[in-house]
C-alpha cells in the first residue's frame, strides 16, 4: 500500500499537481518529467492522495520481482491475489486479473519510469487502450512504446530560496549549527536539487570534504580546443617561415577545421537530468 508522506510534493509543484490532475481527469496518461531527488517522489505521492477517493488508485515501484510489483497493485486495487483455497496466484494470473479488474476509473501511478521491464510496459500498454489511466515519472522521456504517446509535464527546478530552506531544515535536524556565510557556500554545491541539498549537509556534519558539485555532469573541453586552434596556427607560422607550401596549406585547413568545430560545440541538446 501507498505510505503516507508529506505533502511537501503539492507545496513545490503546486502548478505541475494541477496540470497533471487536469491531464487525469480528461482521461490521459502523462509521462512526468523531473530531476532525481528534486521532490518528484513527494509529488506521486500527493497525486495518490489526491485521486484516492475520486478513482480506483495504485501506487508501485518495480523492484525486481514482477510478482510482487503486480501484487502490490492488485491489493490496492482490491483485487484478490489468492486462490479460494489460500494459494498465491502466479505472477501470469496476476497480470490477467489486474487487466480484467481495470476500468477507465482506474489510475496507476509509477515513480519510477526507467525500471519498468518492457514485459511490464506491454502490459501498461493493452491497460491504456482499454481506458486505464497511467502517471509514470522519469528524469527524460524514453521515447519508446507507452511513453510516446503520454502527455508530458515536465517539472521547474525548485527555487534557490526552496533549497536554501531545505538546507536550514536539514541543518537544524541534523544538529548542525551553520552561519549565513557557511550555508552560502554550500549551496552552489547542491545547484537546485533538494536530495543534494540535504546530502551537503549530512557531508558538513560529517566534516568531509566539500568541493564535488554532483549536480553538474558534463566536462569542460574548451581548454583543449584552443590548445588546438594555437597549434594548428604554428604549423601555418612554421610552413610561412619556412617556405614550406604544403606544411602552410595543411596548418591553415586544419585551422579552420577547428574553428568550426569549436563554433558546433557550442550547439546544446538536453540537459542531462540525475537518474538518466
Amino acid at each position: 500500500m501507498a505510505q503516507s508522506a508529506p505533502d511537501s510534493g503539492s507545496l513545490i509543484y503546486a502548478k505541475e499537481l494541477e496540470q497533471i490532475s487536469a491531464a487525469i481527469r480528461s482521461g490521459y496518461s502523462v509521462l512526468v518529467l523531473g530531476e532525481a531527488g528534486s521532490g518528484v517522489d513527494e509529488l506521486a505521492q500527493a497525486l495518490y492522495r489526491r485521486f484516492a477517493g475520486e478513482l480506483d488508485v495504485a501506487i508501485a515501484i518495480y523492484k525486481g520481482s514482477g510478482k510482487q510489483f503486480f501484487k502490490v497493485v492488485a491489493e490496492q486495487l482490491d483485487i484478490p491475489t489468492e486462490t479460494g483455497d489460500g494459494k498465491a496466484l502466479t505472477m501470469e494470473v496476476l497480470k490477467e486479473e489486474i487487466a480484467l479488474n481495470c476500468s477507465p476509473d482506474t489510475l496507476l501511478i509509477l515513480p519510477e519510469a526507467k525500471r519498468l521491464t518492457t514485459g511490464i510496459r506491454y502490459w501498461l500498454e493493452d491497460l491504456i487502450t482499454a481506458g486505464a489511466r497511467v502517471v509514470c515519472f522519469a528524469a527524460a522521456n524514453p521515447g519508446k512504446d507507452i511513453f510516446l504517446e503520454m502527455i508530458e509535464v515536465e517539472l521547474e527546478l525548485p527555487s534557490e530560496r526552496h533549497i536554501r530552506a531545505v538546507m536550514e531544515t536539514e541543518a537544524q535536524r541534523q544538529g548542525v549549527n551553520l552561519d549565513s556565510s557557511r550555508l552560502a557556500e554550500l549551496q552552489p554545491l547542491a545547484g537546485r536539487n533538494p536530495m543534494l541539498a540535504r546530502k551537503v549537509i549530512r557531508r558538513e556534519k560529517l566534516g568531509l570534504k566539500q568541493d564535488v558539485v554532483e549536480h553538474t555532469q558534463y566536462v569542460v573541453v574548451m581548454p583543449v580546443i584552443v590548445a588546438a586552434l594555437f597549434s594548428f596556427a604554428v604549423v601555418r607560422f612554421i610552413g610561412v617561415g619556412t617556405g614550406n607550401t604544403a606544411l602552410y596549406i595543411i596548418g591553415g585547413v586544419c585551422l579552420v577545421a577547428a574553428m568550426a568545430l569549436k563554433q558546433l560545440g557550442y550547439i546544446r541538446g538536453a540537459r542531462k537530468r540525475l537518474g538518466q
